[in-house]
């Protein structure tokens, strides 16, 4: 168990391992514990020992306090724990202790007492002088003679030693371990005729030691232990086990016949690979096995590899320091063994033991089946048959007696292969297996499904009966998505094959599977699917009583159960939708209706367990009704009377006006709804009026104006009329007369090109009637044109052809005899070309779709539809359909293939405008296609069944001649394996999936046979051989690098040392795999006074003929320039002409045998800086400072020194598995603020550097925190980006670290946006991270490794500061498990994750990307960014200090700022002359040990031997599905319905389950005027500009105005406290003024003396490196004062500190295959398994996003806010500095590293990855807001405490180190505070 504690003493805090004694529980009250004691352990541990209380109760309180103050520590253990270890204190510190027992409710007395280290000493020091304790032994010497056991047993055995070398045991312990062998050795009689021993070595890849028949006598034995050399590298113990079967067990390697086999492992930790399947076959081999587990070993894992029992084979210490105390105990059980084995040998030699022979398997069932053989030769006592799954299980077995030759295996599982193996047993011994292999039978299923009586919420299942089984499990579940979790379960006896299934949903589709039960295995599913019947809707519905503003509707009642009716009734055209709810009623009267407007109407049955589907109608209401018969009449000079029939009783008034035609005003007045005539007055005599009336409804609305023309009479004069009957004269009045002869004229029936006009005819005397139209923009010379004549008795015409969407005025003359009457106009609008609406896709499948879509309001001539594939290239096809369809069924496409669909309407005059939409085929392929069983001329293939196949056709093309196979297999054929292949060759396997006729689109992939087995030489006369290509070594299999060698080549070397060169390069290549540019790439260079390029990185592609050009180099000879020549390297062979590959690891090895004669450190440190690592070699006179110089750190990893060039080989397996490593990593090593970490540098990539910054477009540099750190403002929509490719090719590591510091700033948008995420090559988002500005939030979103999309968001008052406009730093924490978030260095949320999938590296990565955009060319968000790196460990957050910000700087641990100077510069004297030359350099490391003597010849070459027997079946695999089914065979095809009529229009109905993403809707309507918002929050604080570039000095202007003061600044964010009058702010604005000064009179300084005008100096100019210091030359004349140089940069670090011991963690193997065959439905429960642990899940997908809403209008602006506090100096511009601290507690994980090349990034234009038609990018679900999430508290700032470490009684109370105990971690930074760092090493569980 691990505790954190806030301590301020000064010790220490270790790590703390519990382990307890177990005691009996004890009946009473509480009571303290007594007889406390104290143990020294180690010079800083004690051991806390005492005596349980009596009583129950439920643990203890341990509490330690120094004496000299500081916290208590507390620690609570279990009540069985009577002894613990305190670590980490202080020799000379008292230390106060109290134990505490205690229950629930009550606590004892402490037991109370004191300590320091040095007193308990000094005790125990007394008293061993009194008693001398003999069984006290030194574990850092050899046991003297006579203490240790001695085996005296004549008997003699076979040895082998396999010990662990990993990084993890170290190289102090490999001492201990040396003294372990020792003594283990000593206890034997050792020699060639005597017991022999062998050792040999693991970590990564295995290596012997010593044969069994190397040394003849125990002295050479010994000495070769002493001088045992650590191996270093992974933990592979399986391999390591199969190694010393195949290589020290052999009869070459000195193993004897007849002679007691012994194998003893030592390991210190879990193995990497598999161990059960070696250590059977060890042990089959009769090799007695021992394991020996250190530390961190897995006692389970040792318990596997031992022989039995455990209690004697299996051995396990806490540490290194304690494995003396298992020697004698080892030595006795060995010796003992070895007796016991040569009784047996010598009582098993008989004649023959043969095997049994011909195996036969008969009577298969889907349980069991019979073996039979012949018997074996012999008197066989009996036979054991061994069976065990071969895709992995526990082996059984039967044994039958030795008359017997048969067995039946009974109780096994259906449908799996079984390995089968039969042994003879005699009476001491057994013979070799006789083997085979054997498939069950699938179990039985049941047939005949049927589901019937199906009703709206049940259903009736019967099945024909399984004979045997024990009954049956009957699952269903509702296929709509949603509700597919919803899965229930049945199971009966065997006897029920009929059963109701109850409590269904109405209306959906249910599938049935019904397994038969064989005990707890379940058959093949046998499945069905029905549709519940739906909710009766009502019937027959009518439209009646249908006016211009109200309809009723009535229908038939659905069904006695309905509760009521929804009614929802829209325009058609979708403006606008009522709805309204009625009882159990039948009719109903729609009002408030608009006019001529078409309404679709629904009607929903509503029922307790929901709606039904809607019955639909449609019904348009009339127009509203115009006045009619508008009369004039009782006409007189200054009156007359208008008329008029009323058309509605609704009507609420009329207006009435009437205007002279000849001029004048318009007059109206407003008369009451229910009149129907008006006389006018005050008319003008003898004038012509036009008079009009239009009706005003109750509802508003307005019927069309009428009117009609009418004159009044002129005055009266007297005419002499002569009358013949009287004499009277008389006077009779004249009256002028307006013939109109027409009224009510009418403009209906509109079409697209015609208009019908109708009018009433009031004067039978018209002869014709003259129709004129024009456009309503037309002129009067159209009227000509467009006129007709037609008859007086005609009141009609129709007027075509018309242009559409056009408004005409319509004129009508009545022609009489004698002139025209007065004219009639009217406006009319034909229709416009409508586009069709509403399309929708269905009946998708694999090589077809339908259409649909609602034909426009205006007649159509029919409809043209095109087609056209989107991802694919193809032409676009179109069709032609008549006006009366408005669906089409499209065949003969492509499967899973987009198609852009586009429907017109076709018009007399033209077509509409297109209606667009997207639909897709269903894909037709398989999945997780994949290879298995490659052989030298065989390979199989594998892949998940598409559930619709009916047939599979593989095809199989060589890639080398072209030649094609192929096979047909059936729709359920998972698998095929092709035979007859060619060895070494590489295939294209192709699987097309068929359905009936339609076949889809190939699946490939590439494999590549095996090669022929390299053969042994022949032994020609002449010529000799060429030598043997070395095999690649497992470790370099995954290499993929570009590799230099640097060999020096100058005099000191000489022609026979060179050629060792030469052989250690053959021998180092030759460990690679493969070589080339999907390998690794090697160059070479030789140099001495100038370097050579000896070949190229892109010479050679294959490793023959690289190492036939590495034998050809010839000797050069010269000096050493060594730094020459790594800058050559640099210049010549890194480059892209050279075969430079981007985003790939850069390595150097250089090796040389003397110092250098020019400069090394510049070119070298550079060169790391760019991302390259380097291994230094030195032989002999090498300087070996200047080796770790030049070599990566750490420099126990990349510096190697030899005494002489014979001593290579030493070198040599270290050297290539280190190389190998740095080539194969995920994460490269780069070099950060001094220190080495895997991980990418991410500004650097991307471009944002000081050097390179220009070329990125939209960017620019400020100045960022301090005003010293540069930072880069990304502009809106700069979009700056780099391919994946470039920047992860091998994608992200499983864990690792986010790093930003950036600025949110004022234009920084309110919608979300990524700060960087990885977009695929569709855009669509795999990882990163986006802020919220508008809602505050920080969310990490990727794929989890099952590919399932998933988000985490964080918010909370720490998340919201950093969008307030100061810089930031933001580490986002990502593990297996976790995402934390670490703002500022203070831990202020995490949250749980699944572990992450990788990443493609075929898409782009993105800054500042807005989470709205839609394709690669859109919009980013402004912000400023001054750090990015992405760290492969957890524990990177946990060690920054924050340095960069203001508030938390702590200047005394925290490096200097970038470009202090110092006030002393000003005094600085003159250059004084060159020091003598330096003395001899300090020698160099001490070497490795020399070897016991010369070298002898070599032997000849050994025989090639026969290749070995085929190995056990691999161990067993992940489990699968609890019931992992075949699919079932496909359905039949149903018969194709009748084409249906085109349906009314529909209404929203039931809210269904999400679809699709539709395409971006129209713009929706602008909103209402909101009201005015509340006042907004004060805007963030503006940064400061960069400074310019300093201009052309100007002449001086004049005096300017005062300008007028600037709008107050906004509140910035309130920032961390400082020191009142801190020094560290007076050191900084004294600093700043100082550098001001220097500067500013440096440049007048050199202005005077060059007789020069000074320019302008800008004092924050950012200052450029050191030049490289020359060689002193002769003194020259005294020249001119020079021009002052730039600022220098800081210096380089000093040299690393003492190399750790602890070594890098091997490699994370490959994820395994996935399992062949498509998931089943689910089976029967499995057997209840062990408590699982109790986590968060992970958050479900995301949703689909919303349609977007319509832009509401702008509201109006706040009202001002009132003003501000006084603001402080922001922290990104002044120099202020704060305290700050750590937190928590550093906790790490070694990742493998290689190095990234520098600028491995691409001035990078978007067109290069956009060619053809940009694709709309869909947005794949928003980022979910999970429920607020409480922070995880967080230990303050501490120091160290001491930890406790609770024992085990078994043993002596012994210390148990963790893998991180400080004094053996790899320095990785520099800290304060030595805190311990925990580690998991080499991939092994850390002990608690």
């Amino acid at each position: 168990m691990l505790c954190r504690y806030e301590i301020q003493s000064c010790f220490l805090l270790a790590f703390l391992t519990v382990t307890a004694f177990f005691i009996s529980d004890a009946q009473g009250q509480v009571s303290p514990p007594t007889r406390l004691r104290y143990n020294v352990v180690s010079p800083d541990s004690v051991q806390i020992s005492w005596k349980a209380p009596k009583g129950q109760f439920t643990g203890y309180k341990l509490l330690v306090t120094p004496s000299s103050g500081g916290k208590t520590n507390q620690l609570i253990l279990q009540n069985t724990a009577t002894k613990a270890i305190i670590q980490g204190l202080i020799p000379d510190q008292n230390y106060a202790l109290q134990i505490i027992a205690f229950s629930e409710d009550e606590e004892s007395k402490p037991a109370q007492g004191q300590f320091r280290i040095k007193d308990i000493e000094r005790r125990k020091e007394t008293s061993k002088s009194k008693v001398k304790d003999p069984e006290k032994t030194n574990a850092s010497k050899p046991a003297p003679e006579g203490s240790l056991f001695t085996c005296k047993t004549p008997a003699i055995a076979d040895i082998v030693i396999l010990v662990d070398g990993s990084w993890s045991i170290g190289r102090f312990n490999f001492r201990l371990v040396r003294l372990f062998l020792e003594n283990l050795v000593s206890a034997f009689n050792v020699g060639s005729e005597k017991t022999r021993v062998g050792l040999a070595q693991y970590s990564g890849d295995p290596r012997i030691e010593w044969h069994l028949n190397a040394y003849g006598t125990k002295d050479a034995v010994l000495d070769a232990v002493r001088n045992l050399p650590y191996k270093g590298g992974n933990t592979l113990t399986g391999l390591a086990l199969t190694y010393i079967l195949e290589n020290s067990f052999k009869p070459e390697a000195g193993a004897r016949p007849g002679v007691s086999k012994i194998g003893i492992l030592i390991t210190d930790g879990k193995s990497q690979d598999d161990v059960i399947p070696p250590a059977k076959n060890l042990r089959d081999a009769g090799i007695e096995l021992f394991a020996i587990g250190v530390k961190n070993a897995d006692i389970n894992e040792l318990k596997e590899i031992a022989s039995e029992p455990d209690s004697t084979h299996v051995y396990n210490v806490a540490d290194f320091n304690f494995m003396h105390t298992i020697v004698e105990g080892l030595t006795r059980t060995v010796c003992s063994r070895v007796e016991e084995q040569e009784k047996e040998i010598k009582g098993t030699i008989v004649a023959s033991l043969g095997a049994p022979s011909d195996l036969v398997t008969s009577e298969i069932t889907a349980r069991g089946f019979r073996v039979s053989w012949t018997h074996a030769p012999g008197k066989v006592e009996k036979y054991r048959v061994v069976y065990y799954p071969t895709r992995g299980g526990q082996p059984e077995e039967v044994v039958v007696d030795g008359s017997l030759s048969t067995a039946v295996l009974k109780n096994l599982m259906s449908l799996t292969e079984y390995q089968i193996a039969v042994f003879a047993i005699y009476s001491n011994a057994a013979s070799e297996g006789l083997r085979g292999t054997e498939t069950t039978l699938a179990l039985p299923m049941a047939s005949d499904l049927q589901l019937y009586d199906v009703s709206q919420s049940s259903m009736r299942a019967k099945w024909n009966g399984v004979a045997g089984a024990t009954g049956y499990m009957i699952l269903y579940a509702p296929l709509t998505e949603g509700l597919a979790a919803d899965e229930k379960e049945i199971k009966i006896g065997e006897a029920s094959t009929d059963l109701e299934l109850d409590g269904l949903l109405p209306n959906t589709e249910y599938t049935v599977t019904v397994y038969a039960m064989f005990g707890e295995e379940a058959s093949d599913p046998l499945t069905g699917q029905e549709t519940t019947l739906p909710l009766s809707p009502p019937a027959n519905l009518k439209f009646s009583d249908v006016g211009h503003s109200s309809a009723k509707l009535t229908w038939d009642p659905a069904s006695k159960n309905v509760n009521g009716y929804r009614i929802m009734y829209v325009k058609t055209d979708g403006t606008e939708t009522n709805e309204v709810e009625v009882g159990r009623v039948s009719t109903h009267t729609l009002k408030s209706l608009t006019s001529l407007t078409e309404y679709t109407v629904a009607i929903f049955s509503l029922y307790d367990e929901g709606q039904s589907e809607p019955l639909t109608g449609s019904f348009t209401t009339k127009r509203v009704p115009a006045p009619q018969h508008l009369e004039i009449d009782e006409a007189s000079t200054d009156s007359f009377r208008v008329s008029w029939k009323p058309t509605s009783s609704d009507i609420a008034f009329y207006r009435l006006a009437w205007i002279p035609l000849d001029g004048g005003d318009s007059e109206e007045v407003v008369i009451n709804g229910n009149a129907d005539s008006h006389v006018i007055e005050g008319l003008l005599p003898n004038t012509e009026y036009e008079v009009s009336l239009l009706a005003v409804f109750d509802d508003e609305t307005e019927s069309e104006v009428v009117a009609v023309l009418g004159a009044t009479f002129a005055r009266t004069t007297a005419i002499p009329t002569t009358v013949t009957t009287t004499s009277t004269t008389t006077s009779k009045p004249t009256t002028a007369v307006f013939r109109t002869g027409i009224r009510n004229l009418v403009i209906d029936d509109e079409t697209t090109s015609s208009l019908r006009v109708i009018w009433d005819i009031s004067d039978y005397n018209v002869q014709q009637f003259r129709v004129t139209y024009l456009t309503a923009k037309g002129d009067r010379a159209e009227e000509a044109v467009r006129m007709v004549m037609v008859p007086g008795r005609q009141n009609t015409l129709l007027l075509q052809p018309l242009l559409s969407d056009t408004e005409y005025k319509v004129t009508i003359t009545p022609v009489y005899s004698d002139g025209e009457g007065v004219s009639v106009s009217a406006p009319g609008k034909t229709l416009p070309l409508s586009a069709p609406r509403n399309l929708r896709v269905s009946d998708e499948w694999y090589n077809r779709l339908r259409i649909s879509w609602d034909a426009p309001p205006s007649p159509t001539m029919g409809y043209r539809i095109v087609y056209k594939p989107i991802n694919i290239p193809g032409p676009a096809l179109e069709t032609f359909v008549g006006d009366d369809i408005n669906t089409i069924l499209i065949l003969n496409l492509f499967s899973g293939t987009e198609y852009s669909v586009k429907v017109f309407a076709s018009y007399s005059t033209g077509f509409s405008d297109a209606l667009t939409g997207v639909a897709k085929t269903l894909y037709l392929g398989v999945t997780n296609l994949d290879s298995y069983q490659v052989r030298m001329t065989s390979l199989c293939a594998q892949w998940q069944l598409h559930r619709h196949a009916t047939a599979y056709r593989v095809v199989i093309e060589s890639l080398v001649d072209g030649k094609k196979r192929e096979v047909n297999l059936g729709g359920g054929t998972p698998r095929h394996c092709f035979f007859e292949l060619m060895p070494g060759t590489e295939y294209k396997v192709s699987v097309h999936t068929q359905l009936q006729e339609i076949e889809g689109p190939a699946v490939s992939i590439m494999e590549t046979t095996l090669p022929f087995p390299t053969q042994p030489p022949t032994t020609p006369s002449t010529p000799p051989p060429p030598p043997t290509i070395p095999p690649a070594k497992e470790v370099c299999k995954a290499a993929k690098a570009d590799l230099a060698f640097l060999v020096d080549g100058s005099w000191s070397i000489g022609d026979d040392n060179f050629n060792k060169i030469i052989s250690f390069l053959y021998s180092t290549v030759g460990a690679l795999d493969k070589i080339g540019p999907d390998g690794t790439q090697v160059a070479i260079i030789q140099f001495s006074d100038d370097p050579r390029t000896e070949f190229k990185l892109n010479a050679y592609k294959t490793k023959e003929t690289l190492l036939e050009a590495i034998q050809q180099i010839a000797y050069k000879g010269g000096n050493t320039k060594t730094g020459k020549a790594i800058k050559h390297a640099r210049e010549v062979l890194f480059t892209g002409e050279a075969g430079m590959r981007r985003g790939i690891p850069k390595v150097l090895v250089v090796i040389t045998d003397g110092r250098s004669q020019d400069d090394v450190n510049k070119v070298s440190r550079e060169m790391q800086l760019d991302g390259f690592s380097f291994f230094a070699i030195g032989v002999a006179d090498a300087d070996y400072s200047e080796l770790v110089n030049i070599g990566s750190k750490p420099s126990e990893r990349h510096v190697f020194f030899v005494d002489d060039f014979d001593a290579f080989t030493k070198i040599e397996d270290e050297l290539i598995t280190f190389v190998c490593e740095t080539a194969s990593a995920t994460c490269p090593l780069v070099v950060k603020d001094g220190n080495n970490f895997a991980g990418f540098k991410m500004m650097e990539m991307f471009g944002l550097v000081e050097k390179e910054f220009s070329a990125v477009e939209g960017v620019s540099m400020e100045p960022g925190t301090f005003n010293v750190y540069p930072c880069y403002r990304l502009h809106k929509d700069a979009l700056v980006s780099q391919p994946t490719k470039y920047l992860h090719p091998e994608g992200l590591p499983s864990d690792y670290t986010i790093t930003f510091l950036f600025r949110i700033l004022p234009d920084t948008p309110q919608e979300p946006f990524a700060l960087w995420e990885i977009l695929n090559e569709e855009y669509e988002p795999l990882v990163g991270v986006i802020l919220d500005n508008g809602g505050k939030t920080l969310t990490f979103f990727n794929y989890d490794y099952k590919g399932d999309f998933q988000t985490v968001t964080f918010e909370g008052p720490e998340i919201r500061k950093i969008f307030y406009g100061s810089f930031h730093k933001l580490h986002v924490v990502i593990s297996k498990t976790t995402a934390k978030i670490i703002i500022d260095c203070k831990q202020v949320s995490e949250k749980t994750i699944n572990a992450a999938g990788n990443i493609s590296s075929d898409g782009i990565e993105v800054l500042g990307r807005m989470v709205r955009s839609r394709g690669p060319r859109d919009n980013s968000a402004p912000l400023q960014l001054q750090m990015f790196d992405i760290v492969c460990a957890t524990s990177w957050a946990n060690r920054d200090k924050c340095c960069e910000l203001p508030g938390l700087r702590d200047e005394e641990t925290c490096p200097a700022l970038p470009h202090a100077c110092s006030c002393s510069e000003a005094n600085k004297g003159p250059l004084g002359p060159p020091g003598p030359p330096g003395g001899p350099g300090v020698r160099g490391a001490k070497g490795h040990r020399g070897d016991p003597g010369p070298k002898g010849p070599d032997g000849p070459r050994g025989e090639i031997g026969v290749p070995g027997p085929q190995g056990p079946p691999g161990p067993q695999g992940p489990s699968g599905l609890s019931i992992q089914g075949l699919p079932g065979p496909p359905g039949e095809k149903g018969e194709k319905g009748d084409l249906g009529f085109p349906g009314l229009q529909g209404v929203p109905g039931a809210s269904g389950s999400p679809g699709r993403d539709g395409a971006q809707g129209q713009r929706g309507l602008p909103g209402k005027d909101g009201p005015t918002g509340p006042q907004g929050p004060p805007g963030p604080t503006g940064i400061p500009g960069a400074p310019g570039v300093p201009g052309v000095t100007g002449s001086q202007g004049p005096q300017g105005d005062v300008g007028a003061p600037g709008p107050p600044g906004a509140k910035g964010e309130r920032g961390e406290r400082g020191d009142l009058q801190s020094q560290a702010m007076v050191r900084a604005v004294a600093r700043q003024v100082c550098e001001q000064l220097i500067q500013g009179h440096m440049a007048r300084y050199n202005s005077i003396l060059n007789q020069i005008p000074s320019q302008s100096v800008s004092t924050r100019t950012i200052a450029g490196p050191p030049g490289e210091p020359g060689r002193p030359g002769a003194p020259g004349p005294q020249g001119e004062q020079g021009s002052p140089g730039m600022q220098g940069f800081p210096g380089s670090p000093g040299q690393p500190g003492r190399p750790g011991e602890r070594g890098l963690p091997g490699e994370k193997g490959e994820r395994g295959n996935p399992g062949v065959g498509t998931q089943g439905p689910r089976g029967p429960p499995g057997s209840t398994g062990p408590p699982g642990e109790s986590r968060t899940g992970s958050p479900g997908p995301p949703g689909s996003p919303g349609p977007r809403g319509p832009a509401g209008h702008t509201g109006p602006p706040g009202s001002q806010g009132p003003s501000g506090p006084p603001g402080y100096c922001d922290p990104s511009s002044c120099a202020g500095y704060g305290m700050g601290g750590g937190y928590g507690e550093p906790t790490d994980q070694d990742i493998p590293v290689v190095q990234l090349p520098h600028n491995s990034y691409q001035i990078y234009d978007p067109e290069d990855l956009y060619d053809g038609e940009q694709q709309p990018y869909v947005v794949h679900g928003s980022y979910p807001l999970p429920p607020p999430y409480s922070p995880s508290s967080y230990p303050s700032p501490h120091l160290a405490q001491p930890e406790f470490t609770p024992v085990r009684e078994e043993m002596e109370a012994v210390e148990l180190r963790s893998p991180g105990i400080s004094r053996f971690a790899r320095k990785i930074a520099k800290r304060s505070l030595k805190t311990p760092v925990r580690k998991r090493a080499n991939g092994k569980k850390p002990s608690h």
